[in-house]
């Protein structure tokens, strides 16, 4: 069965952390409304490339525009199955709208399917939802995983783990693990 899902975006988020899950999961045939506070549908964020080539950090370049599909001031997060939270630097500016804070607690409150990868993690933890849990994230952010009360996954850059219904994974190059095991979560079938 079809899920609707709401993936949360901000300007600058990653370009692949975004347009990756954002097409997979219409691909299998669910639903995901695309959102940014302040924005409407039909209206663009800037995504950030970000890489890795050696350097103690990763490189970041300016992206694609990514079209937003539904507007953030019509959402009821009570009408959604899931929530998806591409990294980037959108979550750390998106941390601190008390409206953003509180659609994602909603989903933690009601037990409902997460995904978050790379620097996602920095929304959930200011969202106070990493108590007890296990979360992967871009490794700069494990002292923010674990100051929220978390437990840090520290796994392969192409690893991802499933903590209940938290998906979490490192960065991009974790596509593959992280979408399928929130596929699993979401009860997705897939068959060859």
């Amino acid at each position: 069965m079809s899920k609707k899902i709401l993936m949360l975006c901000g300007d600058y988020c990653e370009d692949y952390e975004t347009m990756v899950p954002f097409q997979a999961l219409l691909a299998v045939g669910h639903r995901v409304d695309a959102v940014c506070p302040d924005k409407s549908a039909g209206q663009t964020i800037a995504t950030a490339i970000h890489d890795f080539e050696g350097d103690q950090t990763y490189s970041e370049k300016r992206g694609h525009n990514f079209t937003l599909n539904a507007s953030f001031a019509d959402v009821d997060p009570a009408r959604y199955d899931a929530l998806v939270i591409p990294g980037g630097r959108g979550p750390e500016y998106l941390r601190m709208n008390p409206a953003v804070i509180e659609l994602v607690r909603h989903f933690f409150v009601a037990d409902k399917p997460v995904a978050a990868i790379c620097h996602g993690a920095q929304l959930l933890a200011g969202a106070k939802v990493l108590e007890g849990k296990t979360c992967s994230a871009y490794p700069a952010c494990r002292a923010e995983v674990e100051l929220a009360g978390g437990t840090y996954a520290d796994i392969a850059i192409d690893a991802a783990v499933t903590d209940g219904k938290l998906v979490t994974a490192p960065a991009w190059p974790a596509h593959p693990a992280w979408i399928a095991q929130f596929l699993a979560v979401l009860g997705t079938r897939i068959s060859h």
